[in-house]
């Protein structure tokens, strides 16, 4: 590239960013609760939608249970196996969408709390970082929600970063992760306490690979 092409180049993005600068100033961010109001209507339709993933691995686990049982009545030991090891699999994605379901329950319950810029602030913090772990946890699960999730982090980053300016506010990174990480923490004992009213104990001799994924031979 020339010299007197780039030189003819240069004025226009000063001047592009002058006017970015200018429509900044005068057009403020959108105002922020519509914004929490929108973030929050998206994020309980992710709930509706793990509900529902989380019924039709519920029918699955049923499904699947009674065949189980079915072999094992008539001594029909591999197939009982394969289908505890299809079984644990199941539960396996059941224990994880109970979680992300648990942990979104708190973040939306946070959200519908707020009230002023600065609980705004220190509350979007552990939200949004509950909601990337939630998102890395769905990563093959449930795409659709994963991508969601995604996009309502970044609109709560965006709120974050908006609110911290006007408010001068910033985070303490550490109690935003210590937030966080009780709120997963709390979801996942709940979700494993759930689980395990509701779902019925395998036939003995079935149980141990229904926990651990192993086929007995």
């Amino acid at each position: 590239m020339s010299e007197r092409f780039a030189k003819k180049w240069e004025p226009k993005r000063e001047e592009t960013s002058f006017i970015n600068n200018i429509k900044e100033t005068v057009i403020p961010p959108a105002p922020l609760k519509p914004r929490i109001d929108n973030a929050t209507r998206r994020l309980q339709l992710q709930i509706q939608r793990l509900d529902q993933s989380s019924e039709r691995f519920s029918q699955k686990d049923r499904a699947l249970f009674t065949k189980i049982v079915k072999a094992y009545e008539t001594h029909d030991t591999a197939h009982a196996n394969i289908y505890a090891n299809e079984l644990a699999e199941v539960r396996k994605m059941e224990r994880l969408v109970m979680n992300a379901r648990l942990a979104l329950d708190q973040v939306l319950l946070r959200m519908q709390t707020v009230t002023e810029f600065g609980d705004l602030v220190t509350t979007l913090g552990p939200c949004i970082s509950v909601l990337r772990s939630v998102n890395v946890g769905l990563v093959g699960v449930l795409p659709e929600a994963e991508n969601e999730l995604g996009d309502i982090s970044n609109m709560l980053s965006g709120l974050m970063f908006d609110c911290g300016a006007s408010s001068g506010m910033s985070l303490n990174f550490n109690n935003v992760n210590e937030d966080a990480s009780k709120i997963l923490a709390e979801a996942a004992v709940v979700a494993e306490q759930k689980m395990n009213a509701r779902l019925p104990d395998l036939p003995s001799g079935l149980s141990t690979n229904l926990s651990t994924g192993k086929t007995s031979t």
